[in-house]
Order: structure tokens, then sequence, then C-alpha cells
């Protein structure tokens, strides 16, 4: 799979980046990311994951680009961070400080993910048959914004407790010029004359 795949996006490289140090930060094993699916409440709680019950849900904003330099390109994630009743507030509060000392610090933290991901390759496909990518991004400034405190959910249907956390992540990036290069090149027009369409 060559690099400038259109499934290398900035965002595997945020969530590959969150899942190994909040890892390193809270002793939770491998925090499971899963993009937003049209769900409710009752079906995420019966498909929770088992690594340590702590589980994320995320979902790409893309952001008006109000910039007159069109390629430094400005996005969010919204990140939903869910903990089963054991040890839920406990694991709510370590990931919201590993999330706002990772990923609040601006510039820093935009240097920290670069050098991250230069000695890195993540891999789209299986153990089997790998299709490995390389970064073709680079970060500029990371903010956090916490939406809600961590507090508990209940679902009533299996009376079982559930925390939450809900995070905003704001960065800018710009894209390598393997992915920036244009490839589109004027038509002229054909010898019958214009296409009808």
């Amino acid at each position: 799979m060559a690099d400038t795949d259109i499934l290398n996006t900035p965002l595997i490289w945020i969530n590959k980046y969150l899942q190994a140090k909040t890892e390193s930060l809270t002793a939770i094993d491998m925090i499971p990311f899963f993009p937003t699916t049209p769900t409710d409440f009752d079906s995420i709680t019966q498909s929770f994951p088992q690594s340590d019950g702590v589980m994320c849900v995320y979902d790409r904003l893309s952001r008006m680009n109000k910039n007159k330099f069109p390629h430094i390109k400005t996005e969010q994630v919204l990140y939903y961070f869910y903990a089963t009743a054991e040890n839920s507030t406990t694991n709510m509060i370590k990931i919201q400080e590993a999330v706002l000392r990772l990923m609040d610090r601006f510039d820093e933290t935009a240097e920290e993910v670069n050098n991250w991901c230069s000695i890195r390759k993540i891999n789209l496909g299986t153990a089997d048959s790998p299709n490995l990518i390389n970064n073709m991004f680079y970060f500029h400034t990371f903010k956090v914004y916490q939406l809600e405190e961590a507090r508990d959910i209940i679902d009533f249907g299996t009376a079982r407790t559930y925390g939450a956390n809900k995070f905003i992540i704001e960065f800018e990036y710009h894209q390598m010029p393997e992915i920036n290069t244009h490839i589109w090149t004027p038509e002229g027009l054909p010898a019958g004359g214009k296409i009808t369409i």
C-alpha cells in the first residue's frame, strides 16, 4: 500500500499515538479506538470490549479553513472515552489527565507527535498480509477542550454504571508533498466540440 493511500489520514496517527501513550501513562491496557457509528447506549454497553473495560469512540470534524494559506489544515476530533463500573471513576480521571498532559501543549505536543510518528509505520493490513504506511503529515499544534467532566452514566436497562469523558482535540497540520502534488491538468477541447453530459 502506498503512503499516499486514502486511508493514510492524520487521525490514524493521532489515535495510534494516544493509544500507545495513554497505556504507558495510565497502566490501562491498549485502549481500543472505534469510529462513530449509528448506535444507541444499549448496543454500546452490550458489545463493550474487555480491554480493562475501557474504550474510545471518535469522530473526525473538519473545520472551515479561515487561513489564506490552503495547505495548513485545522481539524478537530471528538473523543468519547468509556469505562465499566469497576474503577470507572479512577480510570476516567487517569484518562482525562493523560489526554491533557499529552495533547494540550500546543506546538510541544506537535513536536512530540511528529517525532513519535517519524520512527514508526502503521500496518493497515494483517500480520499475514501487512500493508505498511509511513506518516505523511506534519503537525503544527494541538489543543484540548473537555466537554464534560468525568461522570457516571447509569444504564437502566442493565443496571450497570459506566464512566465517561468527552474531549475535543483540535490540531493543525500540513500534508507532505507526495499528497499535495497536483495531479490535475487542464482538459483540452475535444476535436468534435464540447462534451455533452
